[in-house]
């Protein structure tokens, strides 16, 4: 690939966002009624395939009840405010009133509160009770800490995601996870990121995870470009890391694995270009903040938001502007691609002439 000159010390590669590329059609259309959405990974079919991001603003035990049997995979943070108190309903509502920097200094003081494995086990009993896929996440710092919680409280899915995680994190002041070891000990799949490049995705799918992250996640509520200086142009590396999994296929004798992108998802289009740069499912958040039924009321944010010694990220307040089934099936109020997620996404696959998601990975692109 054509690197490009920043200066005569430094060569960079070229890379594109969602918004510099679009969906070519080819010589034949369908009917949207034709379109079939769904997603399996391991033993779990999803009608839908999304995930709903581990995010307080997002994910409660109710919405991810709801956002499950309406066919997506709804994943809690269990490092979160659900884990950390009783009844944390009040604590959202101080945070929807919170303006400015005194935003972010409370919300670090709200949850510097230890994290209950009790409260991880009643959560997740109550999502499993409710007869939906349970899916859950740690940070790869919590991971060790309470992967035995988690595992015996009966999660399905195991989701360890960060801002960047790699397989061959270094440290010489504690011993790192080896997420080869791990995952083998577990009986429970697990997805793993983000990455964002086609080495780390590789190393990653060595480790036996059965799904990547792509991206950093929290695209919306992220400031990890401006604080850190790291970035990922998304529809790069979706298409690097389904690199990686076309030659891991190969590798390992044809095992799959699938590719999940994760950042800047933030309306329906953005899930259309994903999977044709290909993408198996997306995680969003964004979208899924507004919704009537998010625990944020409008406000969205991440983990980095409240990170007690460099926060990366913040407290975006988007509205609400439909119930949770409205934002995923219609019908849509506003022709800003923030509604009937699901129902473009079937458009685009039939205005382009396929039915089934791993077709679609194969449509034309084109850079803007």
């Amino acid at each position: 690939m054509t690197e490009i000159e920043i200066g005569r010390a430094k060569r960079a590669r070229r890379a594109y966002s969602f918004d510099d590329i679009a969906i070519v059609p080819s010589r034949r259309t369908r009917d949207p009624e034709e379109v079939s959405t769904a997603w399996q990974i391991d033993a779990y079919r999803f009608e839908l395939p999304v995930m709903a991001a581990p995010m307080d603003s997002v994910m409660s035990p109710e919405t991810a009840i709801a956002f499950g049997r309406m066919g997506g995979l709804g994943v809690l943070d269990l490092e979160g405010l659900w884990t950390r108190y009783d009844d944390p309903s009040p604590l959202f509502e101080e945070v929807a009133e919170l303006r400015g920097v005194a935003a972010t200094q409370r919300m670090q003081e709200i949850y510097a509160e230890p994290i209950k494995p009790e409260l991880i086990t009643e959560r997740l009993r109550q999502m499993r009770e409710a007869g939906v896929t349970v899916a859950g996440s740690l940070s790869p710092q919590r991971t060790k800490e309470f992967a035995k919680t988690v595992v015996d409280a009966g999660v399905d899915m195991f989701v360890i995601r960060g801002t960047t995680v790699s397989a061959e994190h270094v440290s010489s002041q504690a011993e790192p996870l080896n997420l080869k070891e791990f995952i083998y000990e577990l009986d429970v799949p697990v997805i793993v990121g983000g990455c964002a490049t086609y080495q780390a995705a590789l190393h990653l799918m060595r480790t036996g995870a059965a799904g990547v992250l792509v991206g950093f996640g929290g695209g919306a509520a992220h400031t990890t470009r401006t604080v850190l200086g790291v970035a990922v142009p998304m529809a790069s590396a979706v298409a690097d890391v389904a690199a990686a999994r076309r030659d891991y296929l190969d590798e390992s004798g044809g095992r799959y694995v699938h590719v999940i992108a994760d950042g800047s998802i933030g309306r329906s289009g953005d899930i259309a270009k994903a999977v044709a740069c290909g993408a198996d499912a997306v995680m969003v958040g964004s979208p899924l903040a507004r919704a009537y039924e998010a625990p944020g009321r409008g406000f969205h944010w991440g983990a980095e938001a409240w990170h007690g010694k460099l926060p990366r990220g913040e407290r975006v307040e988007f509205g609400t502007i439909g119930s949770l089934e409205e934002i995923l099936f219609g019908p849509s109020r506003v022709a800003d691609g923030t509604m009937n997620l699901i129902g473009a996404l079937r458009r685009s696959m039939a205005t382009t002439g396929y039915t089934e998601l791993k077709e679609f990975q194969r449509v034309g692109v084109v850079v803007e």
